[in-house]
């Protein structure tokens, strides 16, 4: 059985293949904003038809598809943009930028509808260079050569500056298969990431939980990152290490760097590029920290009671959301779903407005006067709770009874 999976890797160019990567990062960009220029003209064009009574079925079509977007762009670019042809840069680019596009209108299409989930999506906006650099191969035209090179069309032969073994092996005997790959620079330094459809069989079996495990509720907090109370009466803490709020005065000092800096001097670009380095260590201390700890979640518990938290409701309390989305909640539940897939665990969410925190673990009592300042509270039936562990333990208890009804 394939699971889908992404494997990122940090490439090596030579200054070459940084300019040519750069190019191929601008051409990504140059499409998806021409293809925004296509559906905007075309809606421009029907609502003047509209003025002049045209039925509707004879109204200009808008290219809403990646598809009639492509054939727009093979037509056009011959003329608008020579410079495509004549730097024999890679097809597949373009092909990627206008799928890209399609997807951003569906999705616009779908919030509108209420068939996408979450917040509503706006309509795509036109890309600029402050958005970052990336762009897109489909299938398996990128793809590694060897443990440390991997091919790029339009860019050649590039190194790593890691060892690709562990993918290349199972790519070689079928394990593995390429379906698409990202380019993408952050802070000067380029990634590549592969998206894979790969055969996790013999990693999952290695790696699977005990059965002889114990089952967990996680809460979750940003006092404490996770509390986790076992089935046996073992209670841990986990803490985050807060990145974001560690390197704030190193990210103020930056960016007051950058503001006393010439807009287009050289010194500027050194400046942003420092404060780019600056919020990349703070992204890659954060993910280290989520991966690590929902790993070992995943491999040590064979089943984990979490909460279901609104955090986008929570992070528009203004006082809580720099410290909330510094922990990534979000994130954290995201890793656990599909890594306790993996490893033969099972993750159980309980309802959203379920009171884990106010419930009374003894009598069962609501607390409703419990505030997010009380770490500690007594209830009626004389019971001390600790509110963490009293809201893992809560947690754990409603999957077990869950469970036992099933």
């Amino acid at each position: 059985m394939t699971t889908r999976q992404g494997f990122r890797v940090e490439l090596a160019p030579t200054l070459e293949q940084r300019a040519r990567l750069g190019r191929h990062a601008g051409l990504s960009r140059v499409v998806e904003n021409f293809c925004l220029e296509k559906v905007k003209a075309a809606l421009a064009q029907r609502e003047a038809e509209k003025t002049y009574g045209v039925l509707d079925k004879e109204l200009t079509p808008v290219p809403w598809s990646a598809p009639a977007l492509e054939r727009l762009w093979r037509r056009e670019h011959g003329e608008r943009f020579p410079w495509f042809d004549a730097e024999g840069m890679s097809s597949r680019v373009p092909k990627e930028a206008c799928r890209v596009r399609a997807a951003a209108f569906k999705n616009f299409f779908d919030s509108r509808s209420g068939k996408r989930k979450g917040r509503k999506v706006g309509f795509p906006g036109w890309r600029k260079r402050k958005h970052g650099s990336r762009f897109r191969y489909d299938a398996d035209r990128a793809r590694p050569e060897s443990a440390r090179v991997m091919r790029l069309p339009g860019v050649g032969k590039v190194r790593t500056l890691e060892d690709m073994t562990w993918l290349t092996d199972r790519i070689s005997d079928g394990r593995a298969r390429v379906i698409g790959a990202t380019v993408r620079e952050q802070a000067g330094r380029w990634w590549a990431s592969f998206q894979l459809e790969i055969d996790r069989a013999d990693i999952n079996t290695r790696r699977a939980v005990s059965s002889d495990a114990p089952a967990c509720g996680v809460d979750v907090g940003v006092k404490t990152f996770a509390t986790v109370v076992d089935d046996d009466g073992t209670v841990s803490e986990i803490h985050a290490p807060k990145p974001l709020k560690a390197a704030l005065r190193k990210l103020r000092k930056a960016g007051r760097a950058v503001a006393r800096k010439k807009p287009g001097s050289s010194n500027r670009v050194k400046a942003i590029r420092h404060l780019g380095k600056v919020h990349l260590e703070v992204g890659n201390r954060r993910a280290d920290f989520l991966h690590k700890t929902t790993t070992e979640l995943a491999r040590s518990k064979r089943a984990i009671a979490v909460e279901t938290l609104n955090v986008a409701g929570m992070v528009a309390n203004r006082r809580l959301a720099r410290a909330i989305s510094d922990l990534g909640f979000g994130e954290f539940f995201r890793q656990l779903e599909y890594k306790t897939a993996w490893y033969g665990s099972a993750v159980w969410a309980a309802d959203r407005w379920f009171p884990s925190s106010r419930l009374c673990g003894g009598c069962g009592t609501i607390n409703r006067e419990l505030t997010l300042a009380d770490r500690e509270w007594t209830c009626g039936c004389g019971l001390v709770h600790d509110r963490d562990v009293n809201a893992a333990r809560n947690l754990l208890e409603a999957m077990n009874l869950e469970r036992q009804a099933a």
